[in-house]
């Protein structure tokens, strides 16, 4: 196994909510709470790769589908996150573009836009993340602006590279600088809290469970 591999297999084993404690407590941003599970099942971990649409006139040279130069670029680690955040309603992401991502072995898709064909992605059980639905089409549109540049979701700015946890709470983002601290800290998390199920399964008062080393669990050394 890779050491990013190593290091999926670590994030992925944790909900994003103790993901999000961890960065609260390392004062740290990531969380994206606005995109919705909308199709597949499950917790996914990977690294992003992303696309940035726009309106107007595509870069100059060949003509290509928006998408496809992300799927290409894409392997068995990879998360694609899409930006399009034009206020056009048209799609980001579609069906075709569900069947190459699945072929090439991407993990999911986050988009902060419209998305369309979600029926084919549950029905393909294809992870997306997302805000909106349509059936528009991207074409005529909006265009590809950029494959691989820093892309807006929510609050948070995500790079190529950047690490990517989603689930049915939130969709979190963490930078590769950052990965080893907010793991330490959300594993210490994730074991602090299994203790705690521990006293809730002996009859402990939730009082004394939920008590003040919980209250403070957060703050920062």
């Amino acid at each position: 196994m890779t050491a990013v591999n190593t290091l999926l297999a670590r994030l992925g084993a944790i909900d994003t909510c103790a993901l999000s404690d961890a960065l609260d407590k390392l004062g740290l941003a990531g969380q994206v709470t606005s995109l919705r599970r909308e199709s597949g099942q499950g917790r996914v971990a990977g690294v992003a790769v992303t696309v940035k649409l726009g309106t107007g006139a595509p870069p100059a040279g060949k003509a290509t589908h928006l998408g496809t130069k992300a799927i290409e670029a894409a392997d068995d680690s990879t998360i694609i996150v899409v930006e399009q955040r034009t206020g056009v309603e048209a799609g980001c992401w579609g069906g075709m573009l569900t069947r190459g991502a699945i072929h090439a072995n991407v993990r999911a898709v986050v988009a902060d836009g419209p998305v369309r064909d979600i029926d084919e992605a549950r029905e393909l059980d294809f992870p997306i993340f997302t805000n909106r639905l349509t059936c528009l089409t991207a074409r005529g549109r909006v265009v590809e602006k950029a494959t691989n540049v820093p892309v807006q979701i929510g609050d948070i700015t995500v790079s190529p590279g950047d690490y990517v946890i989603a689930d049915g709470s939130a969709v979190i983002v963490i930078a590769p600088d950052q990965v080893d601290a907010v793991l330490e800290a959300a594993e210490a998390i994730v074991a602090r809290e299994a203790l705690m199920i521990l006293e809730i399964d002996k009859d402990v008062r939730m009082s004394e469970v939920l008590g003040g080393n919980y209250e403070h669990m957060l703050e920062r050394d």
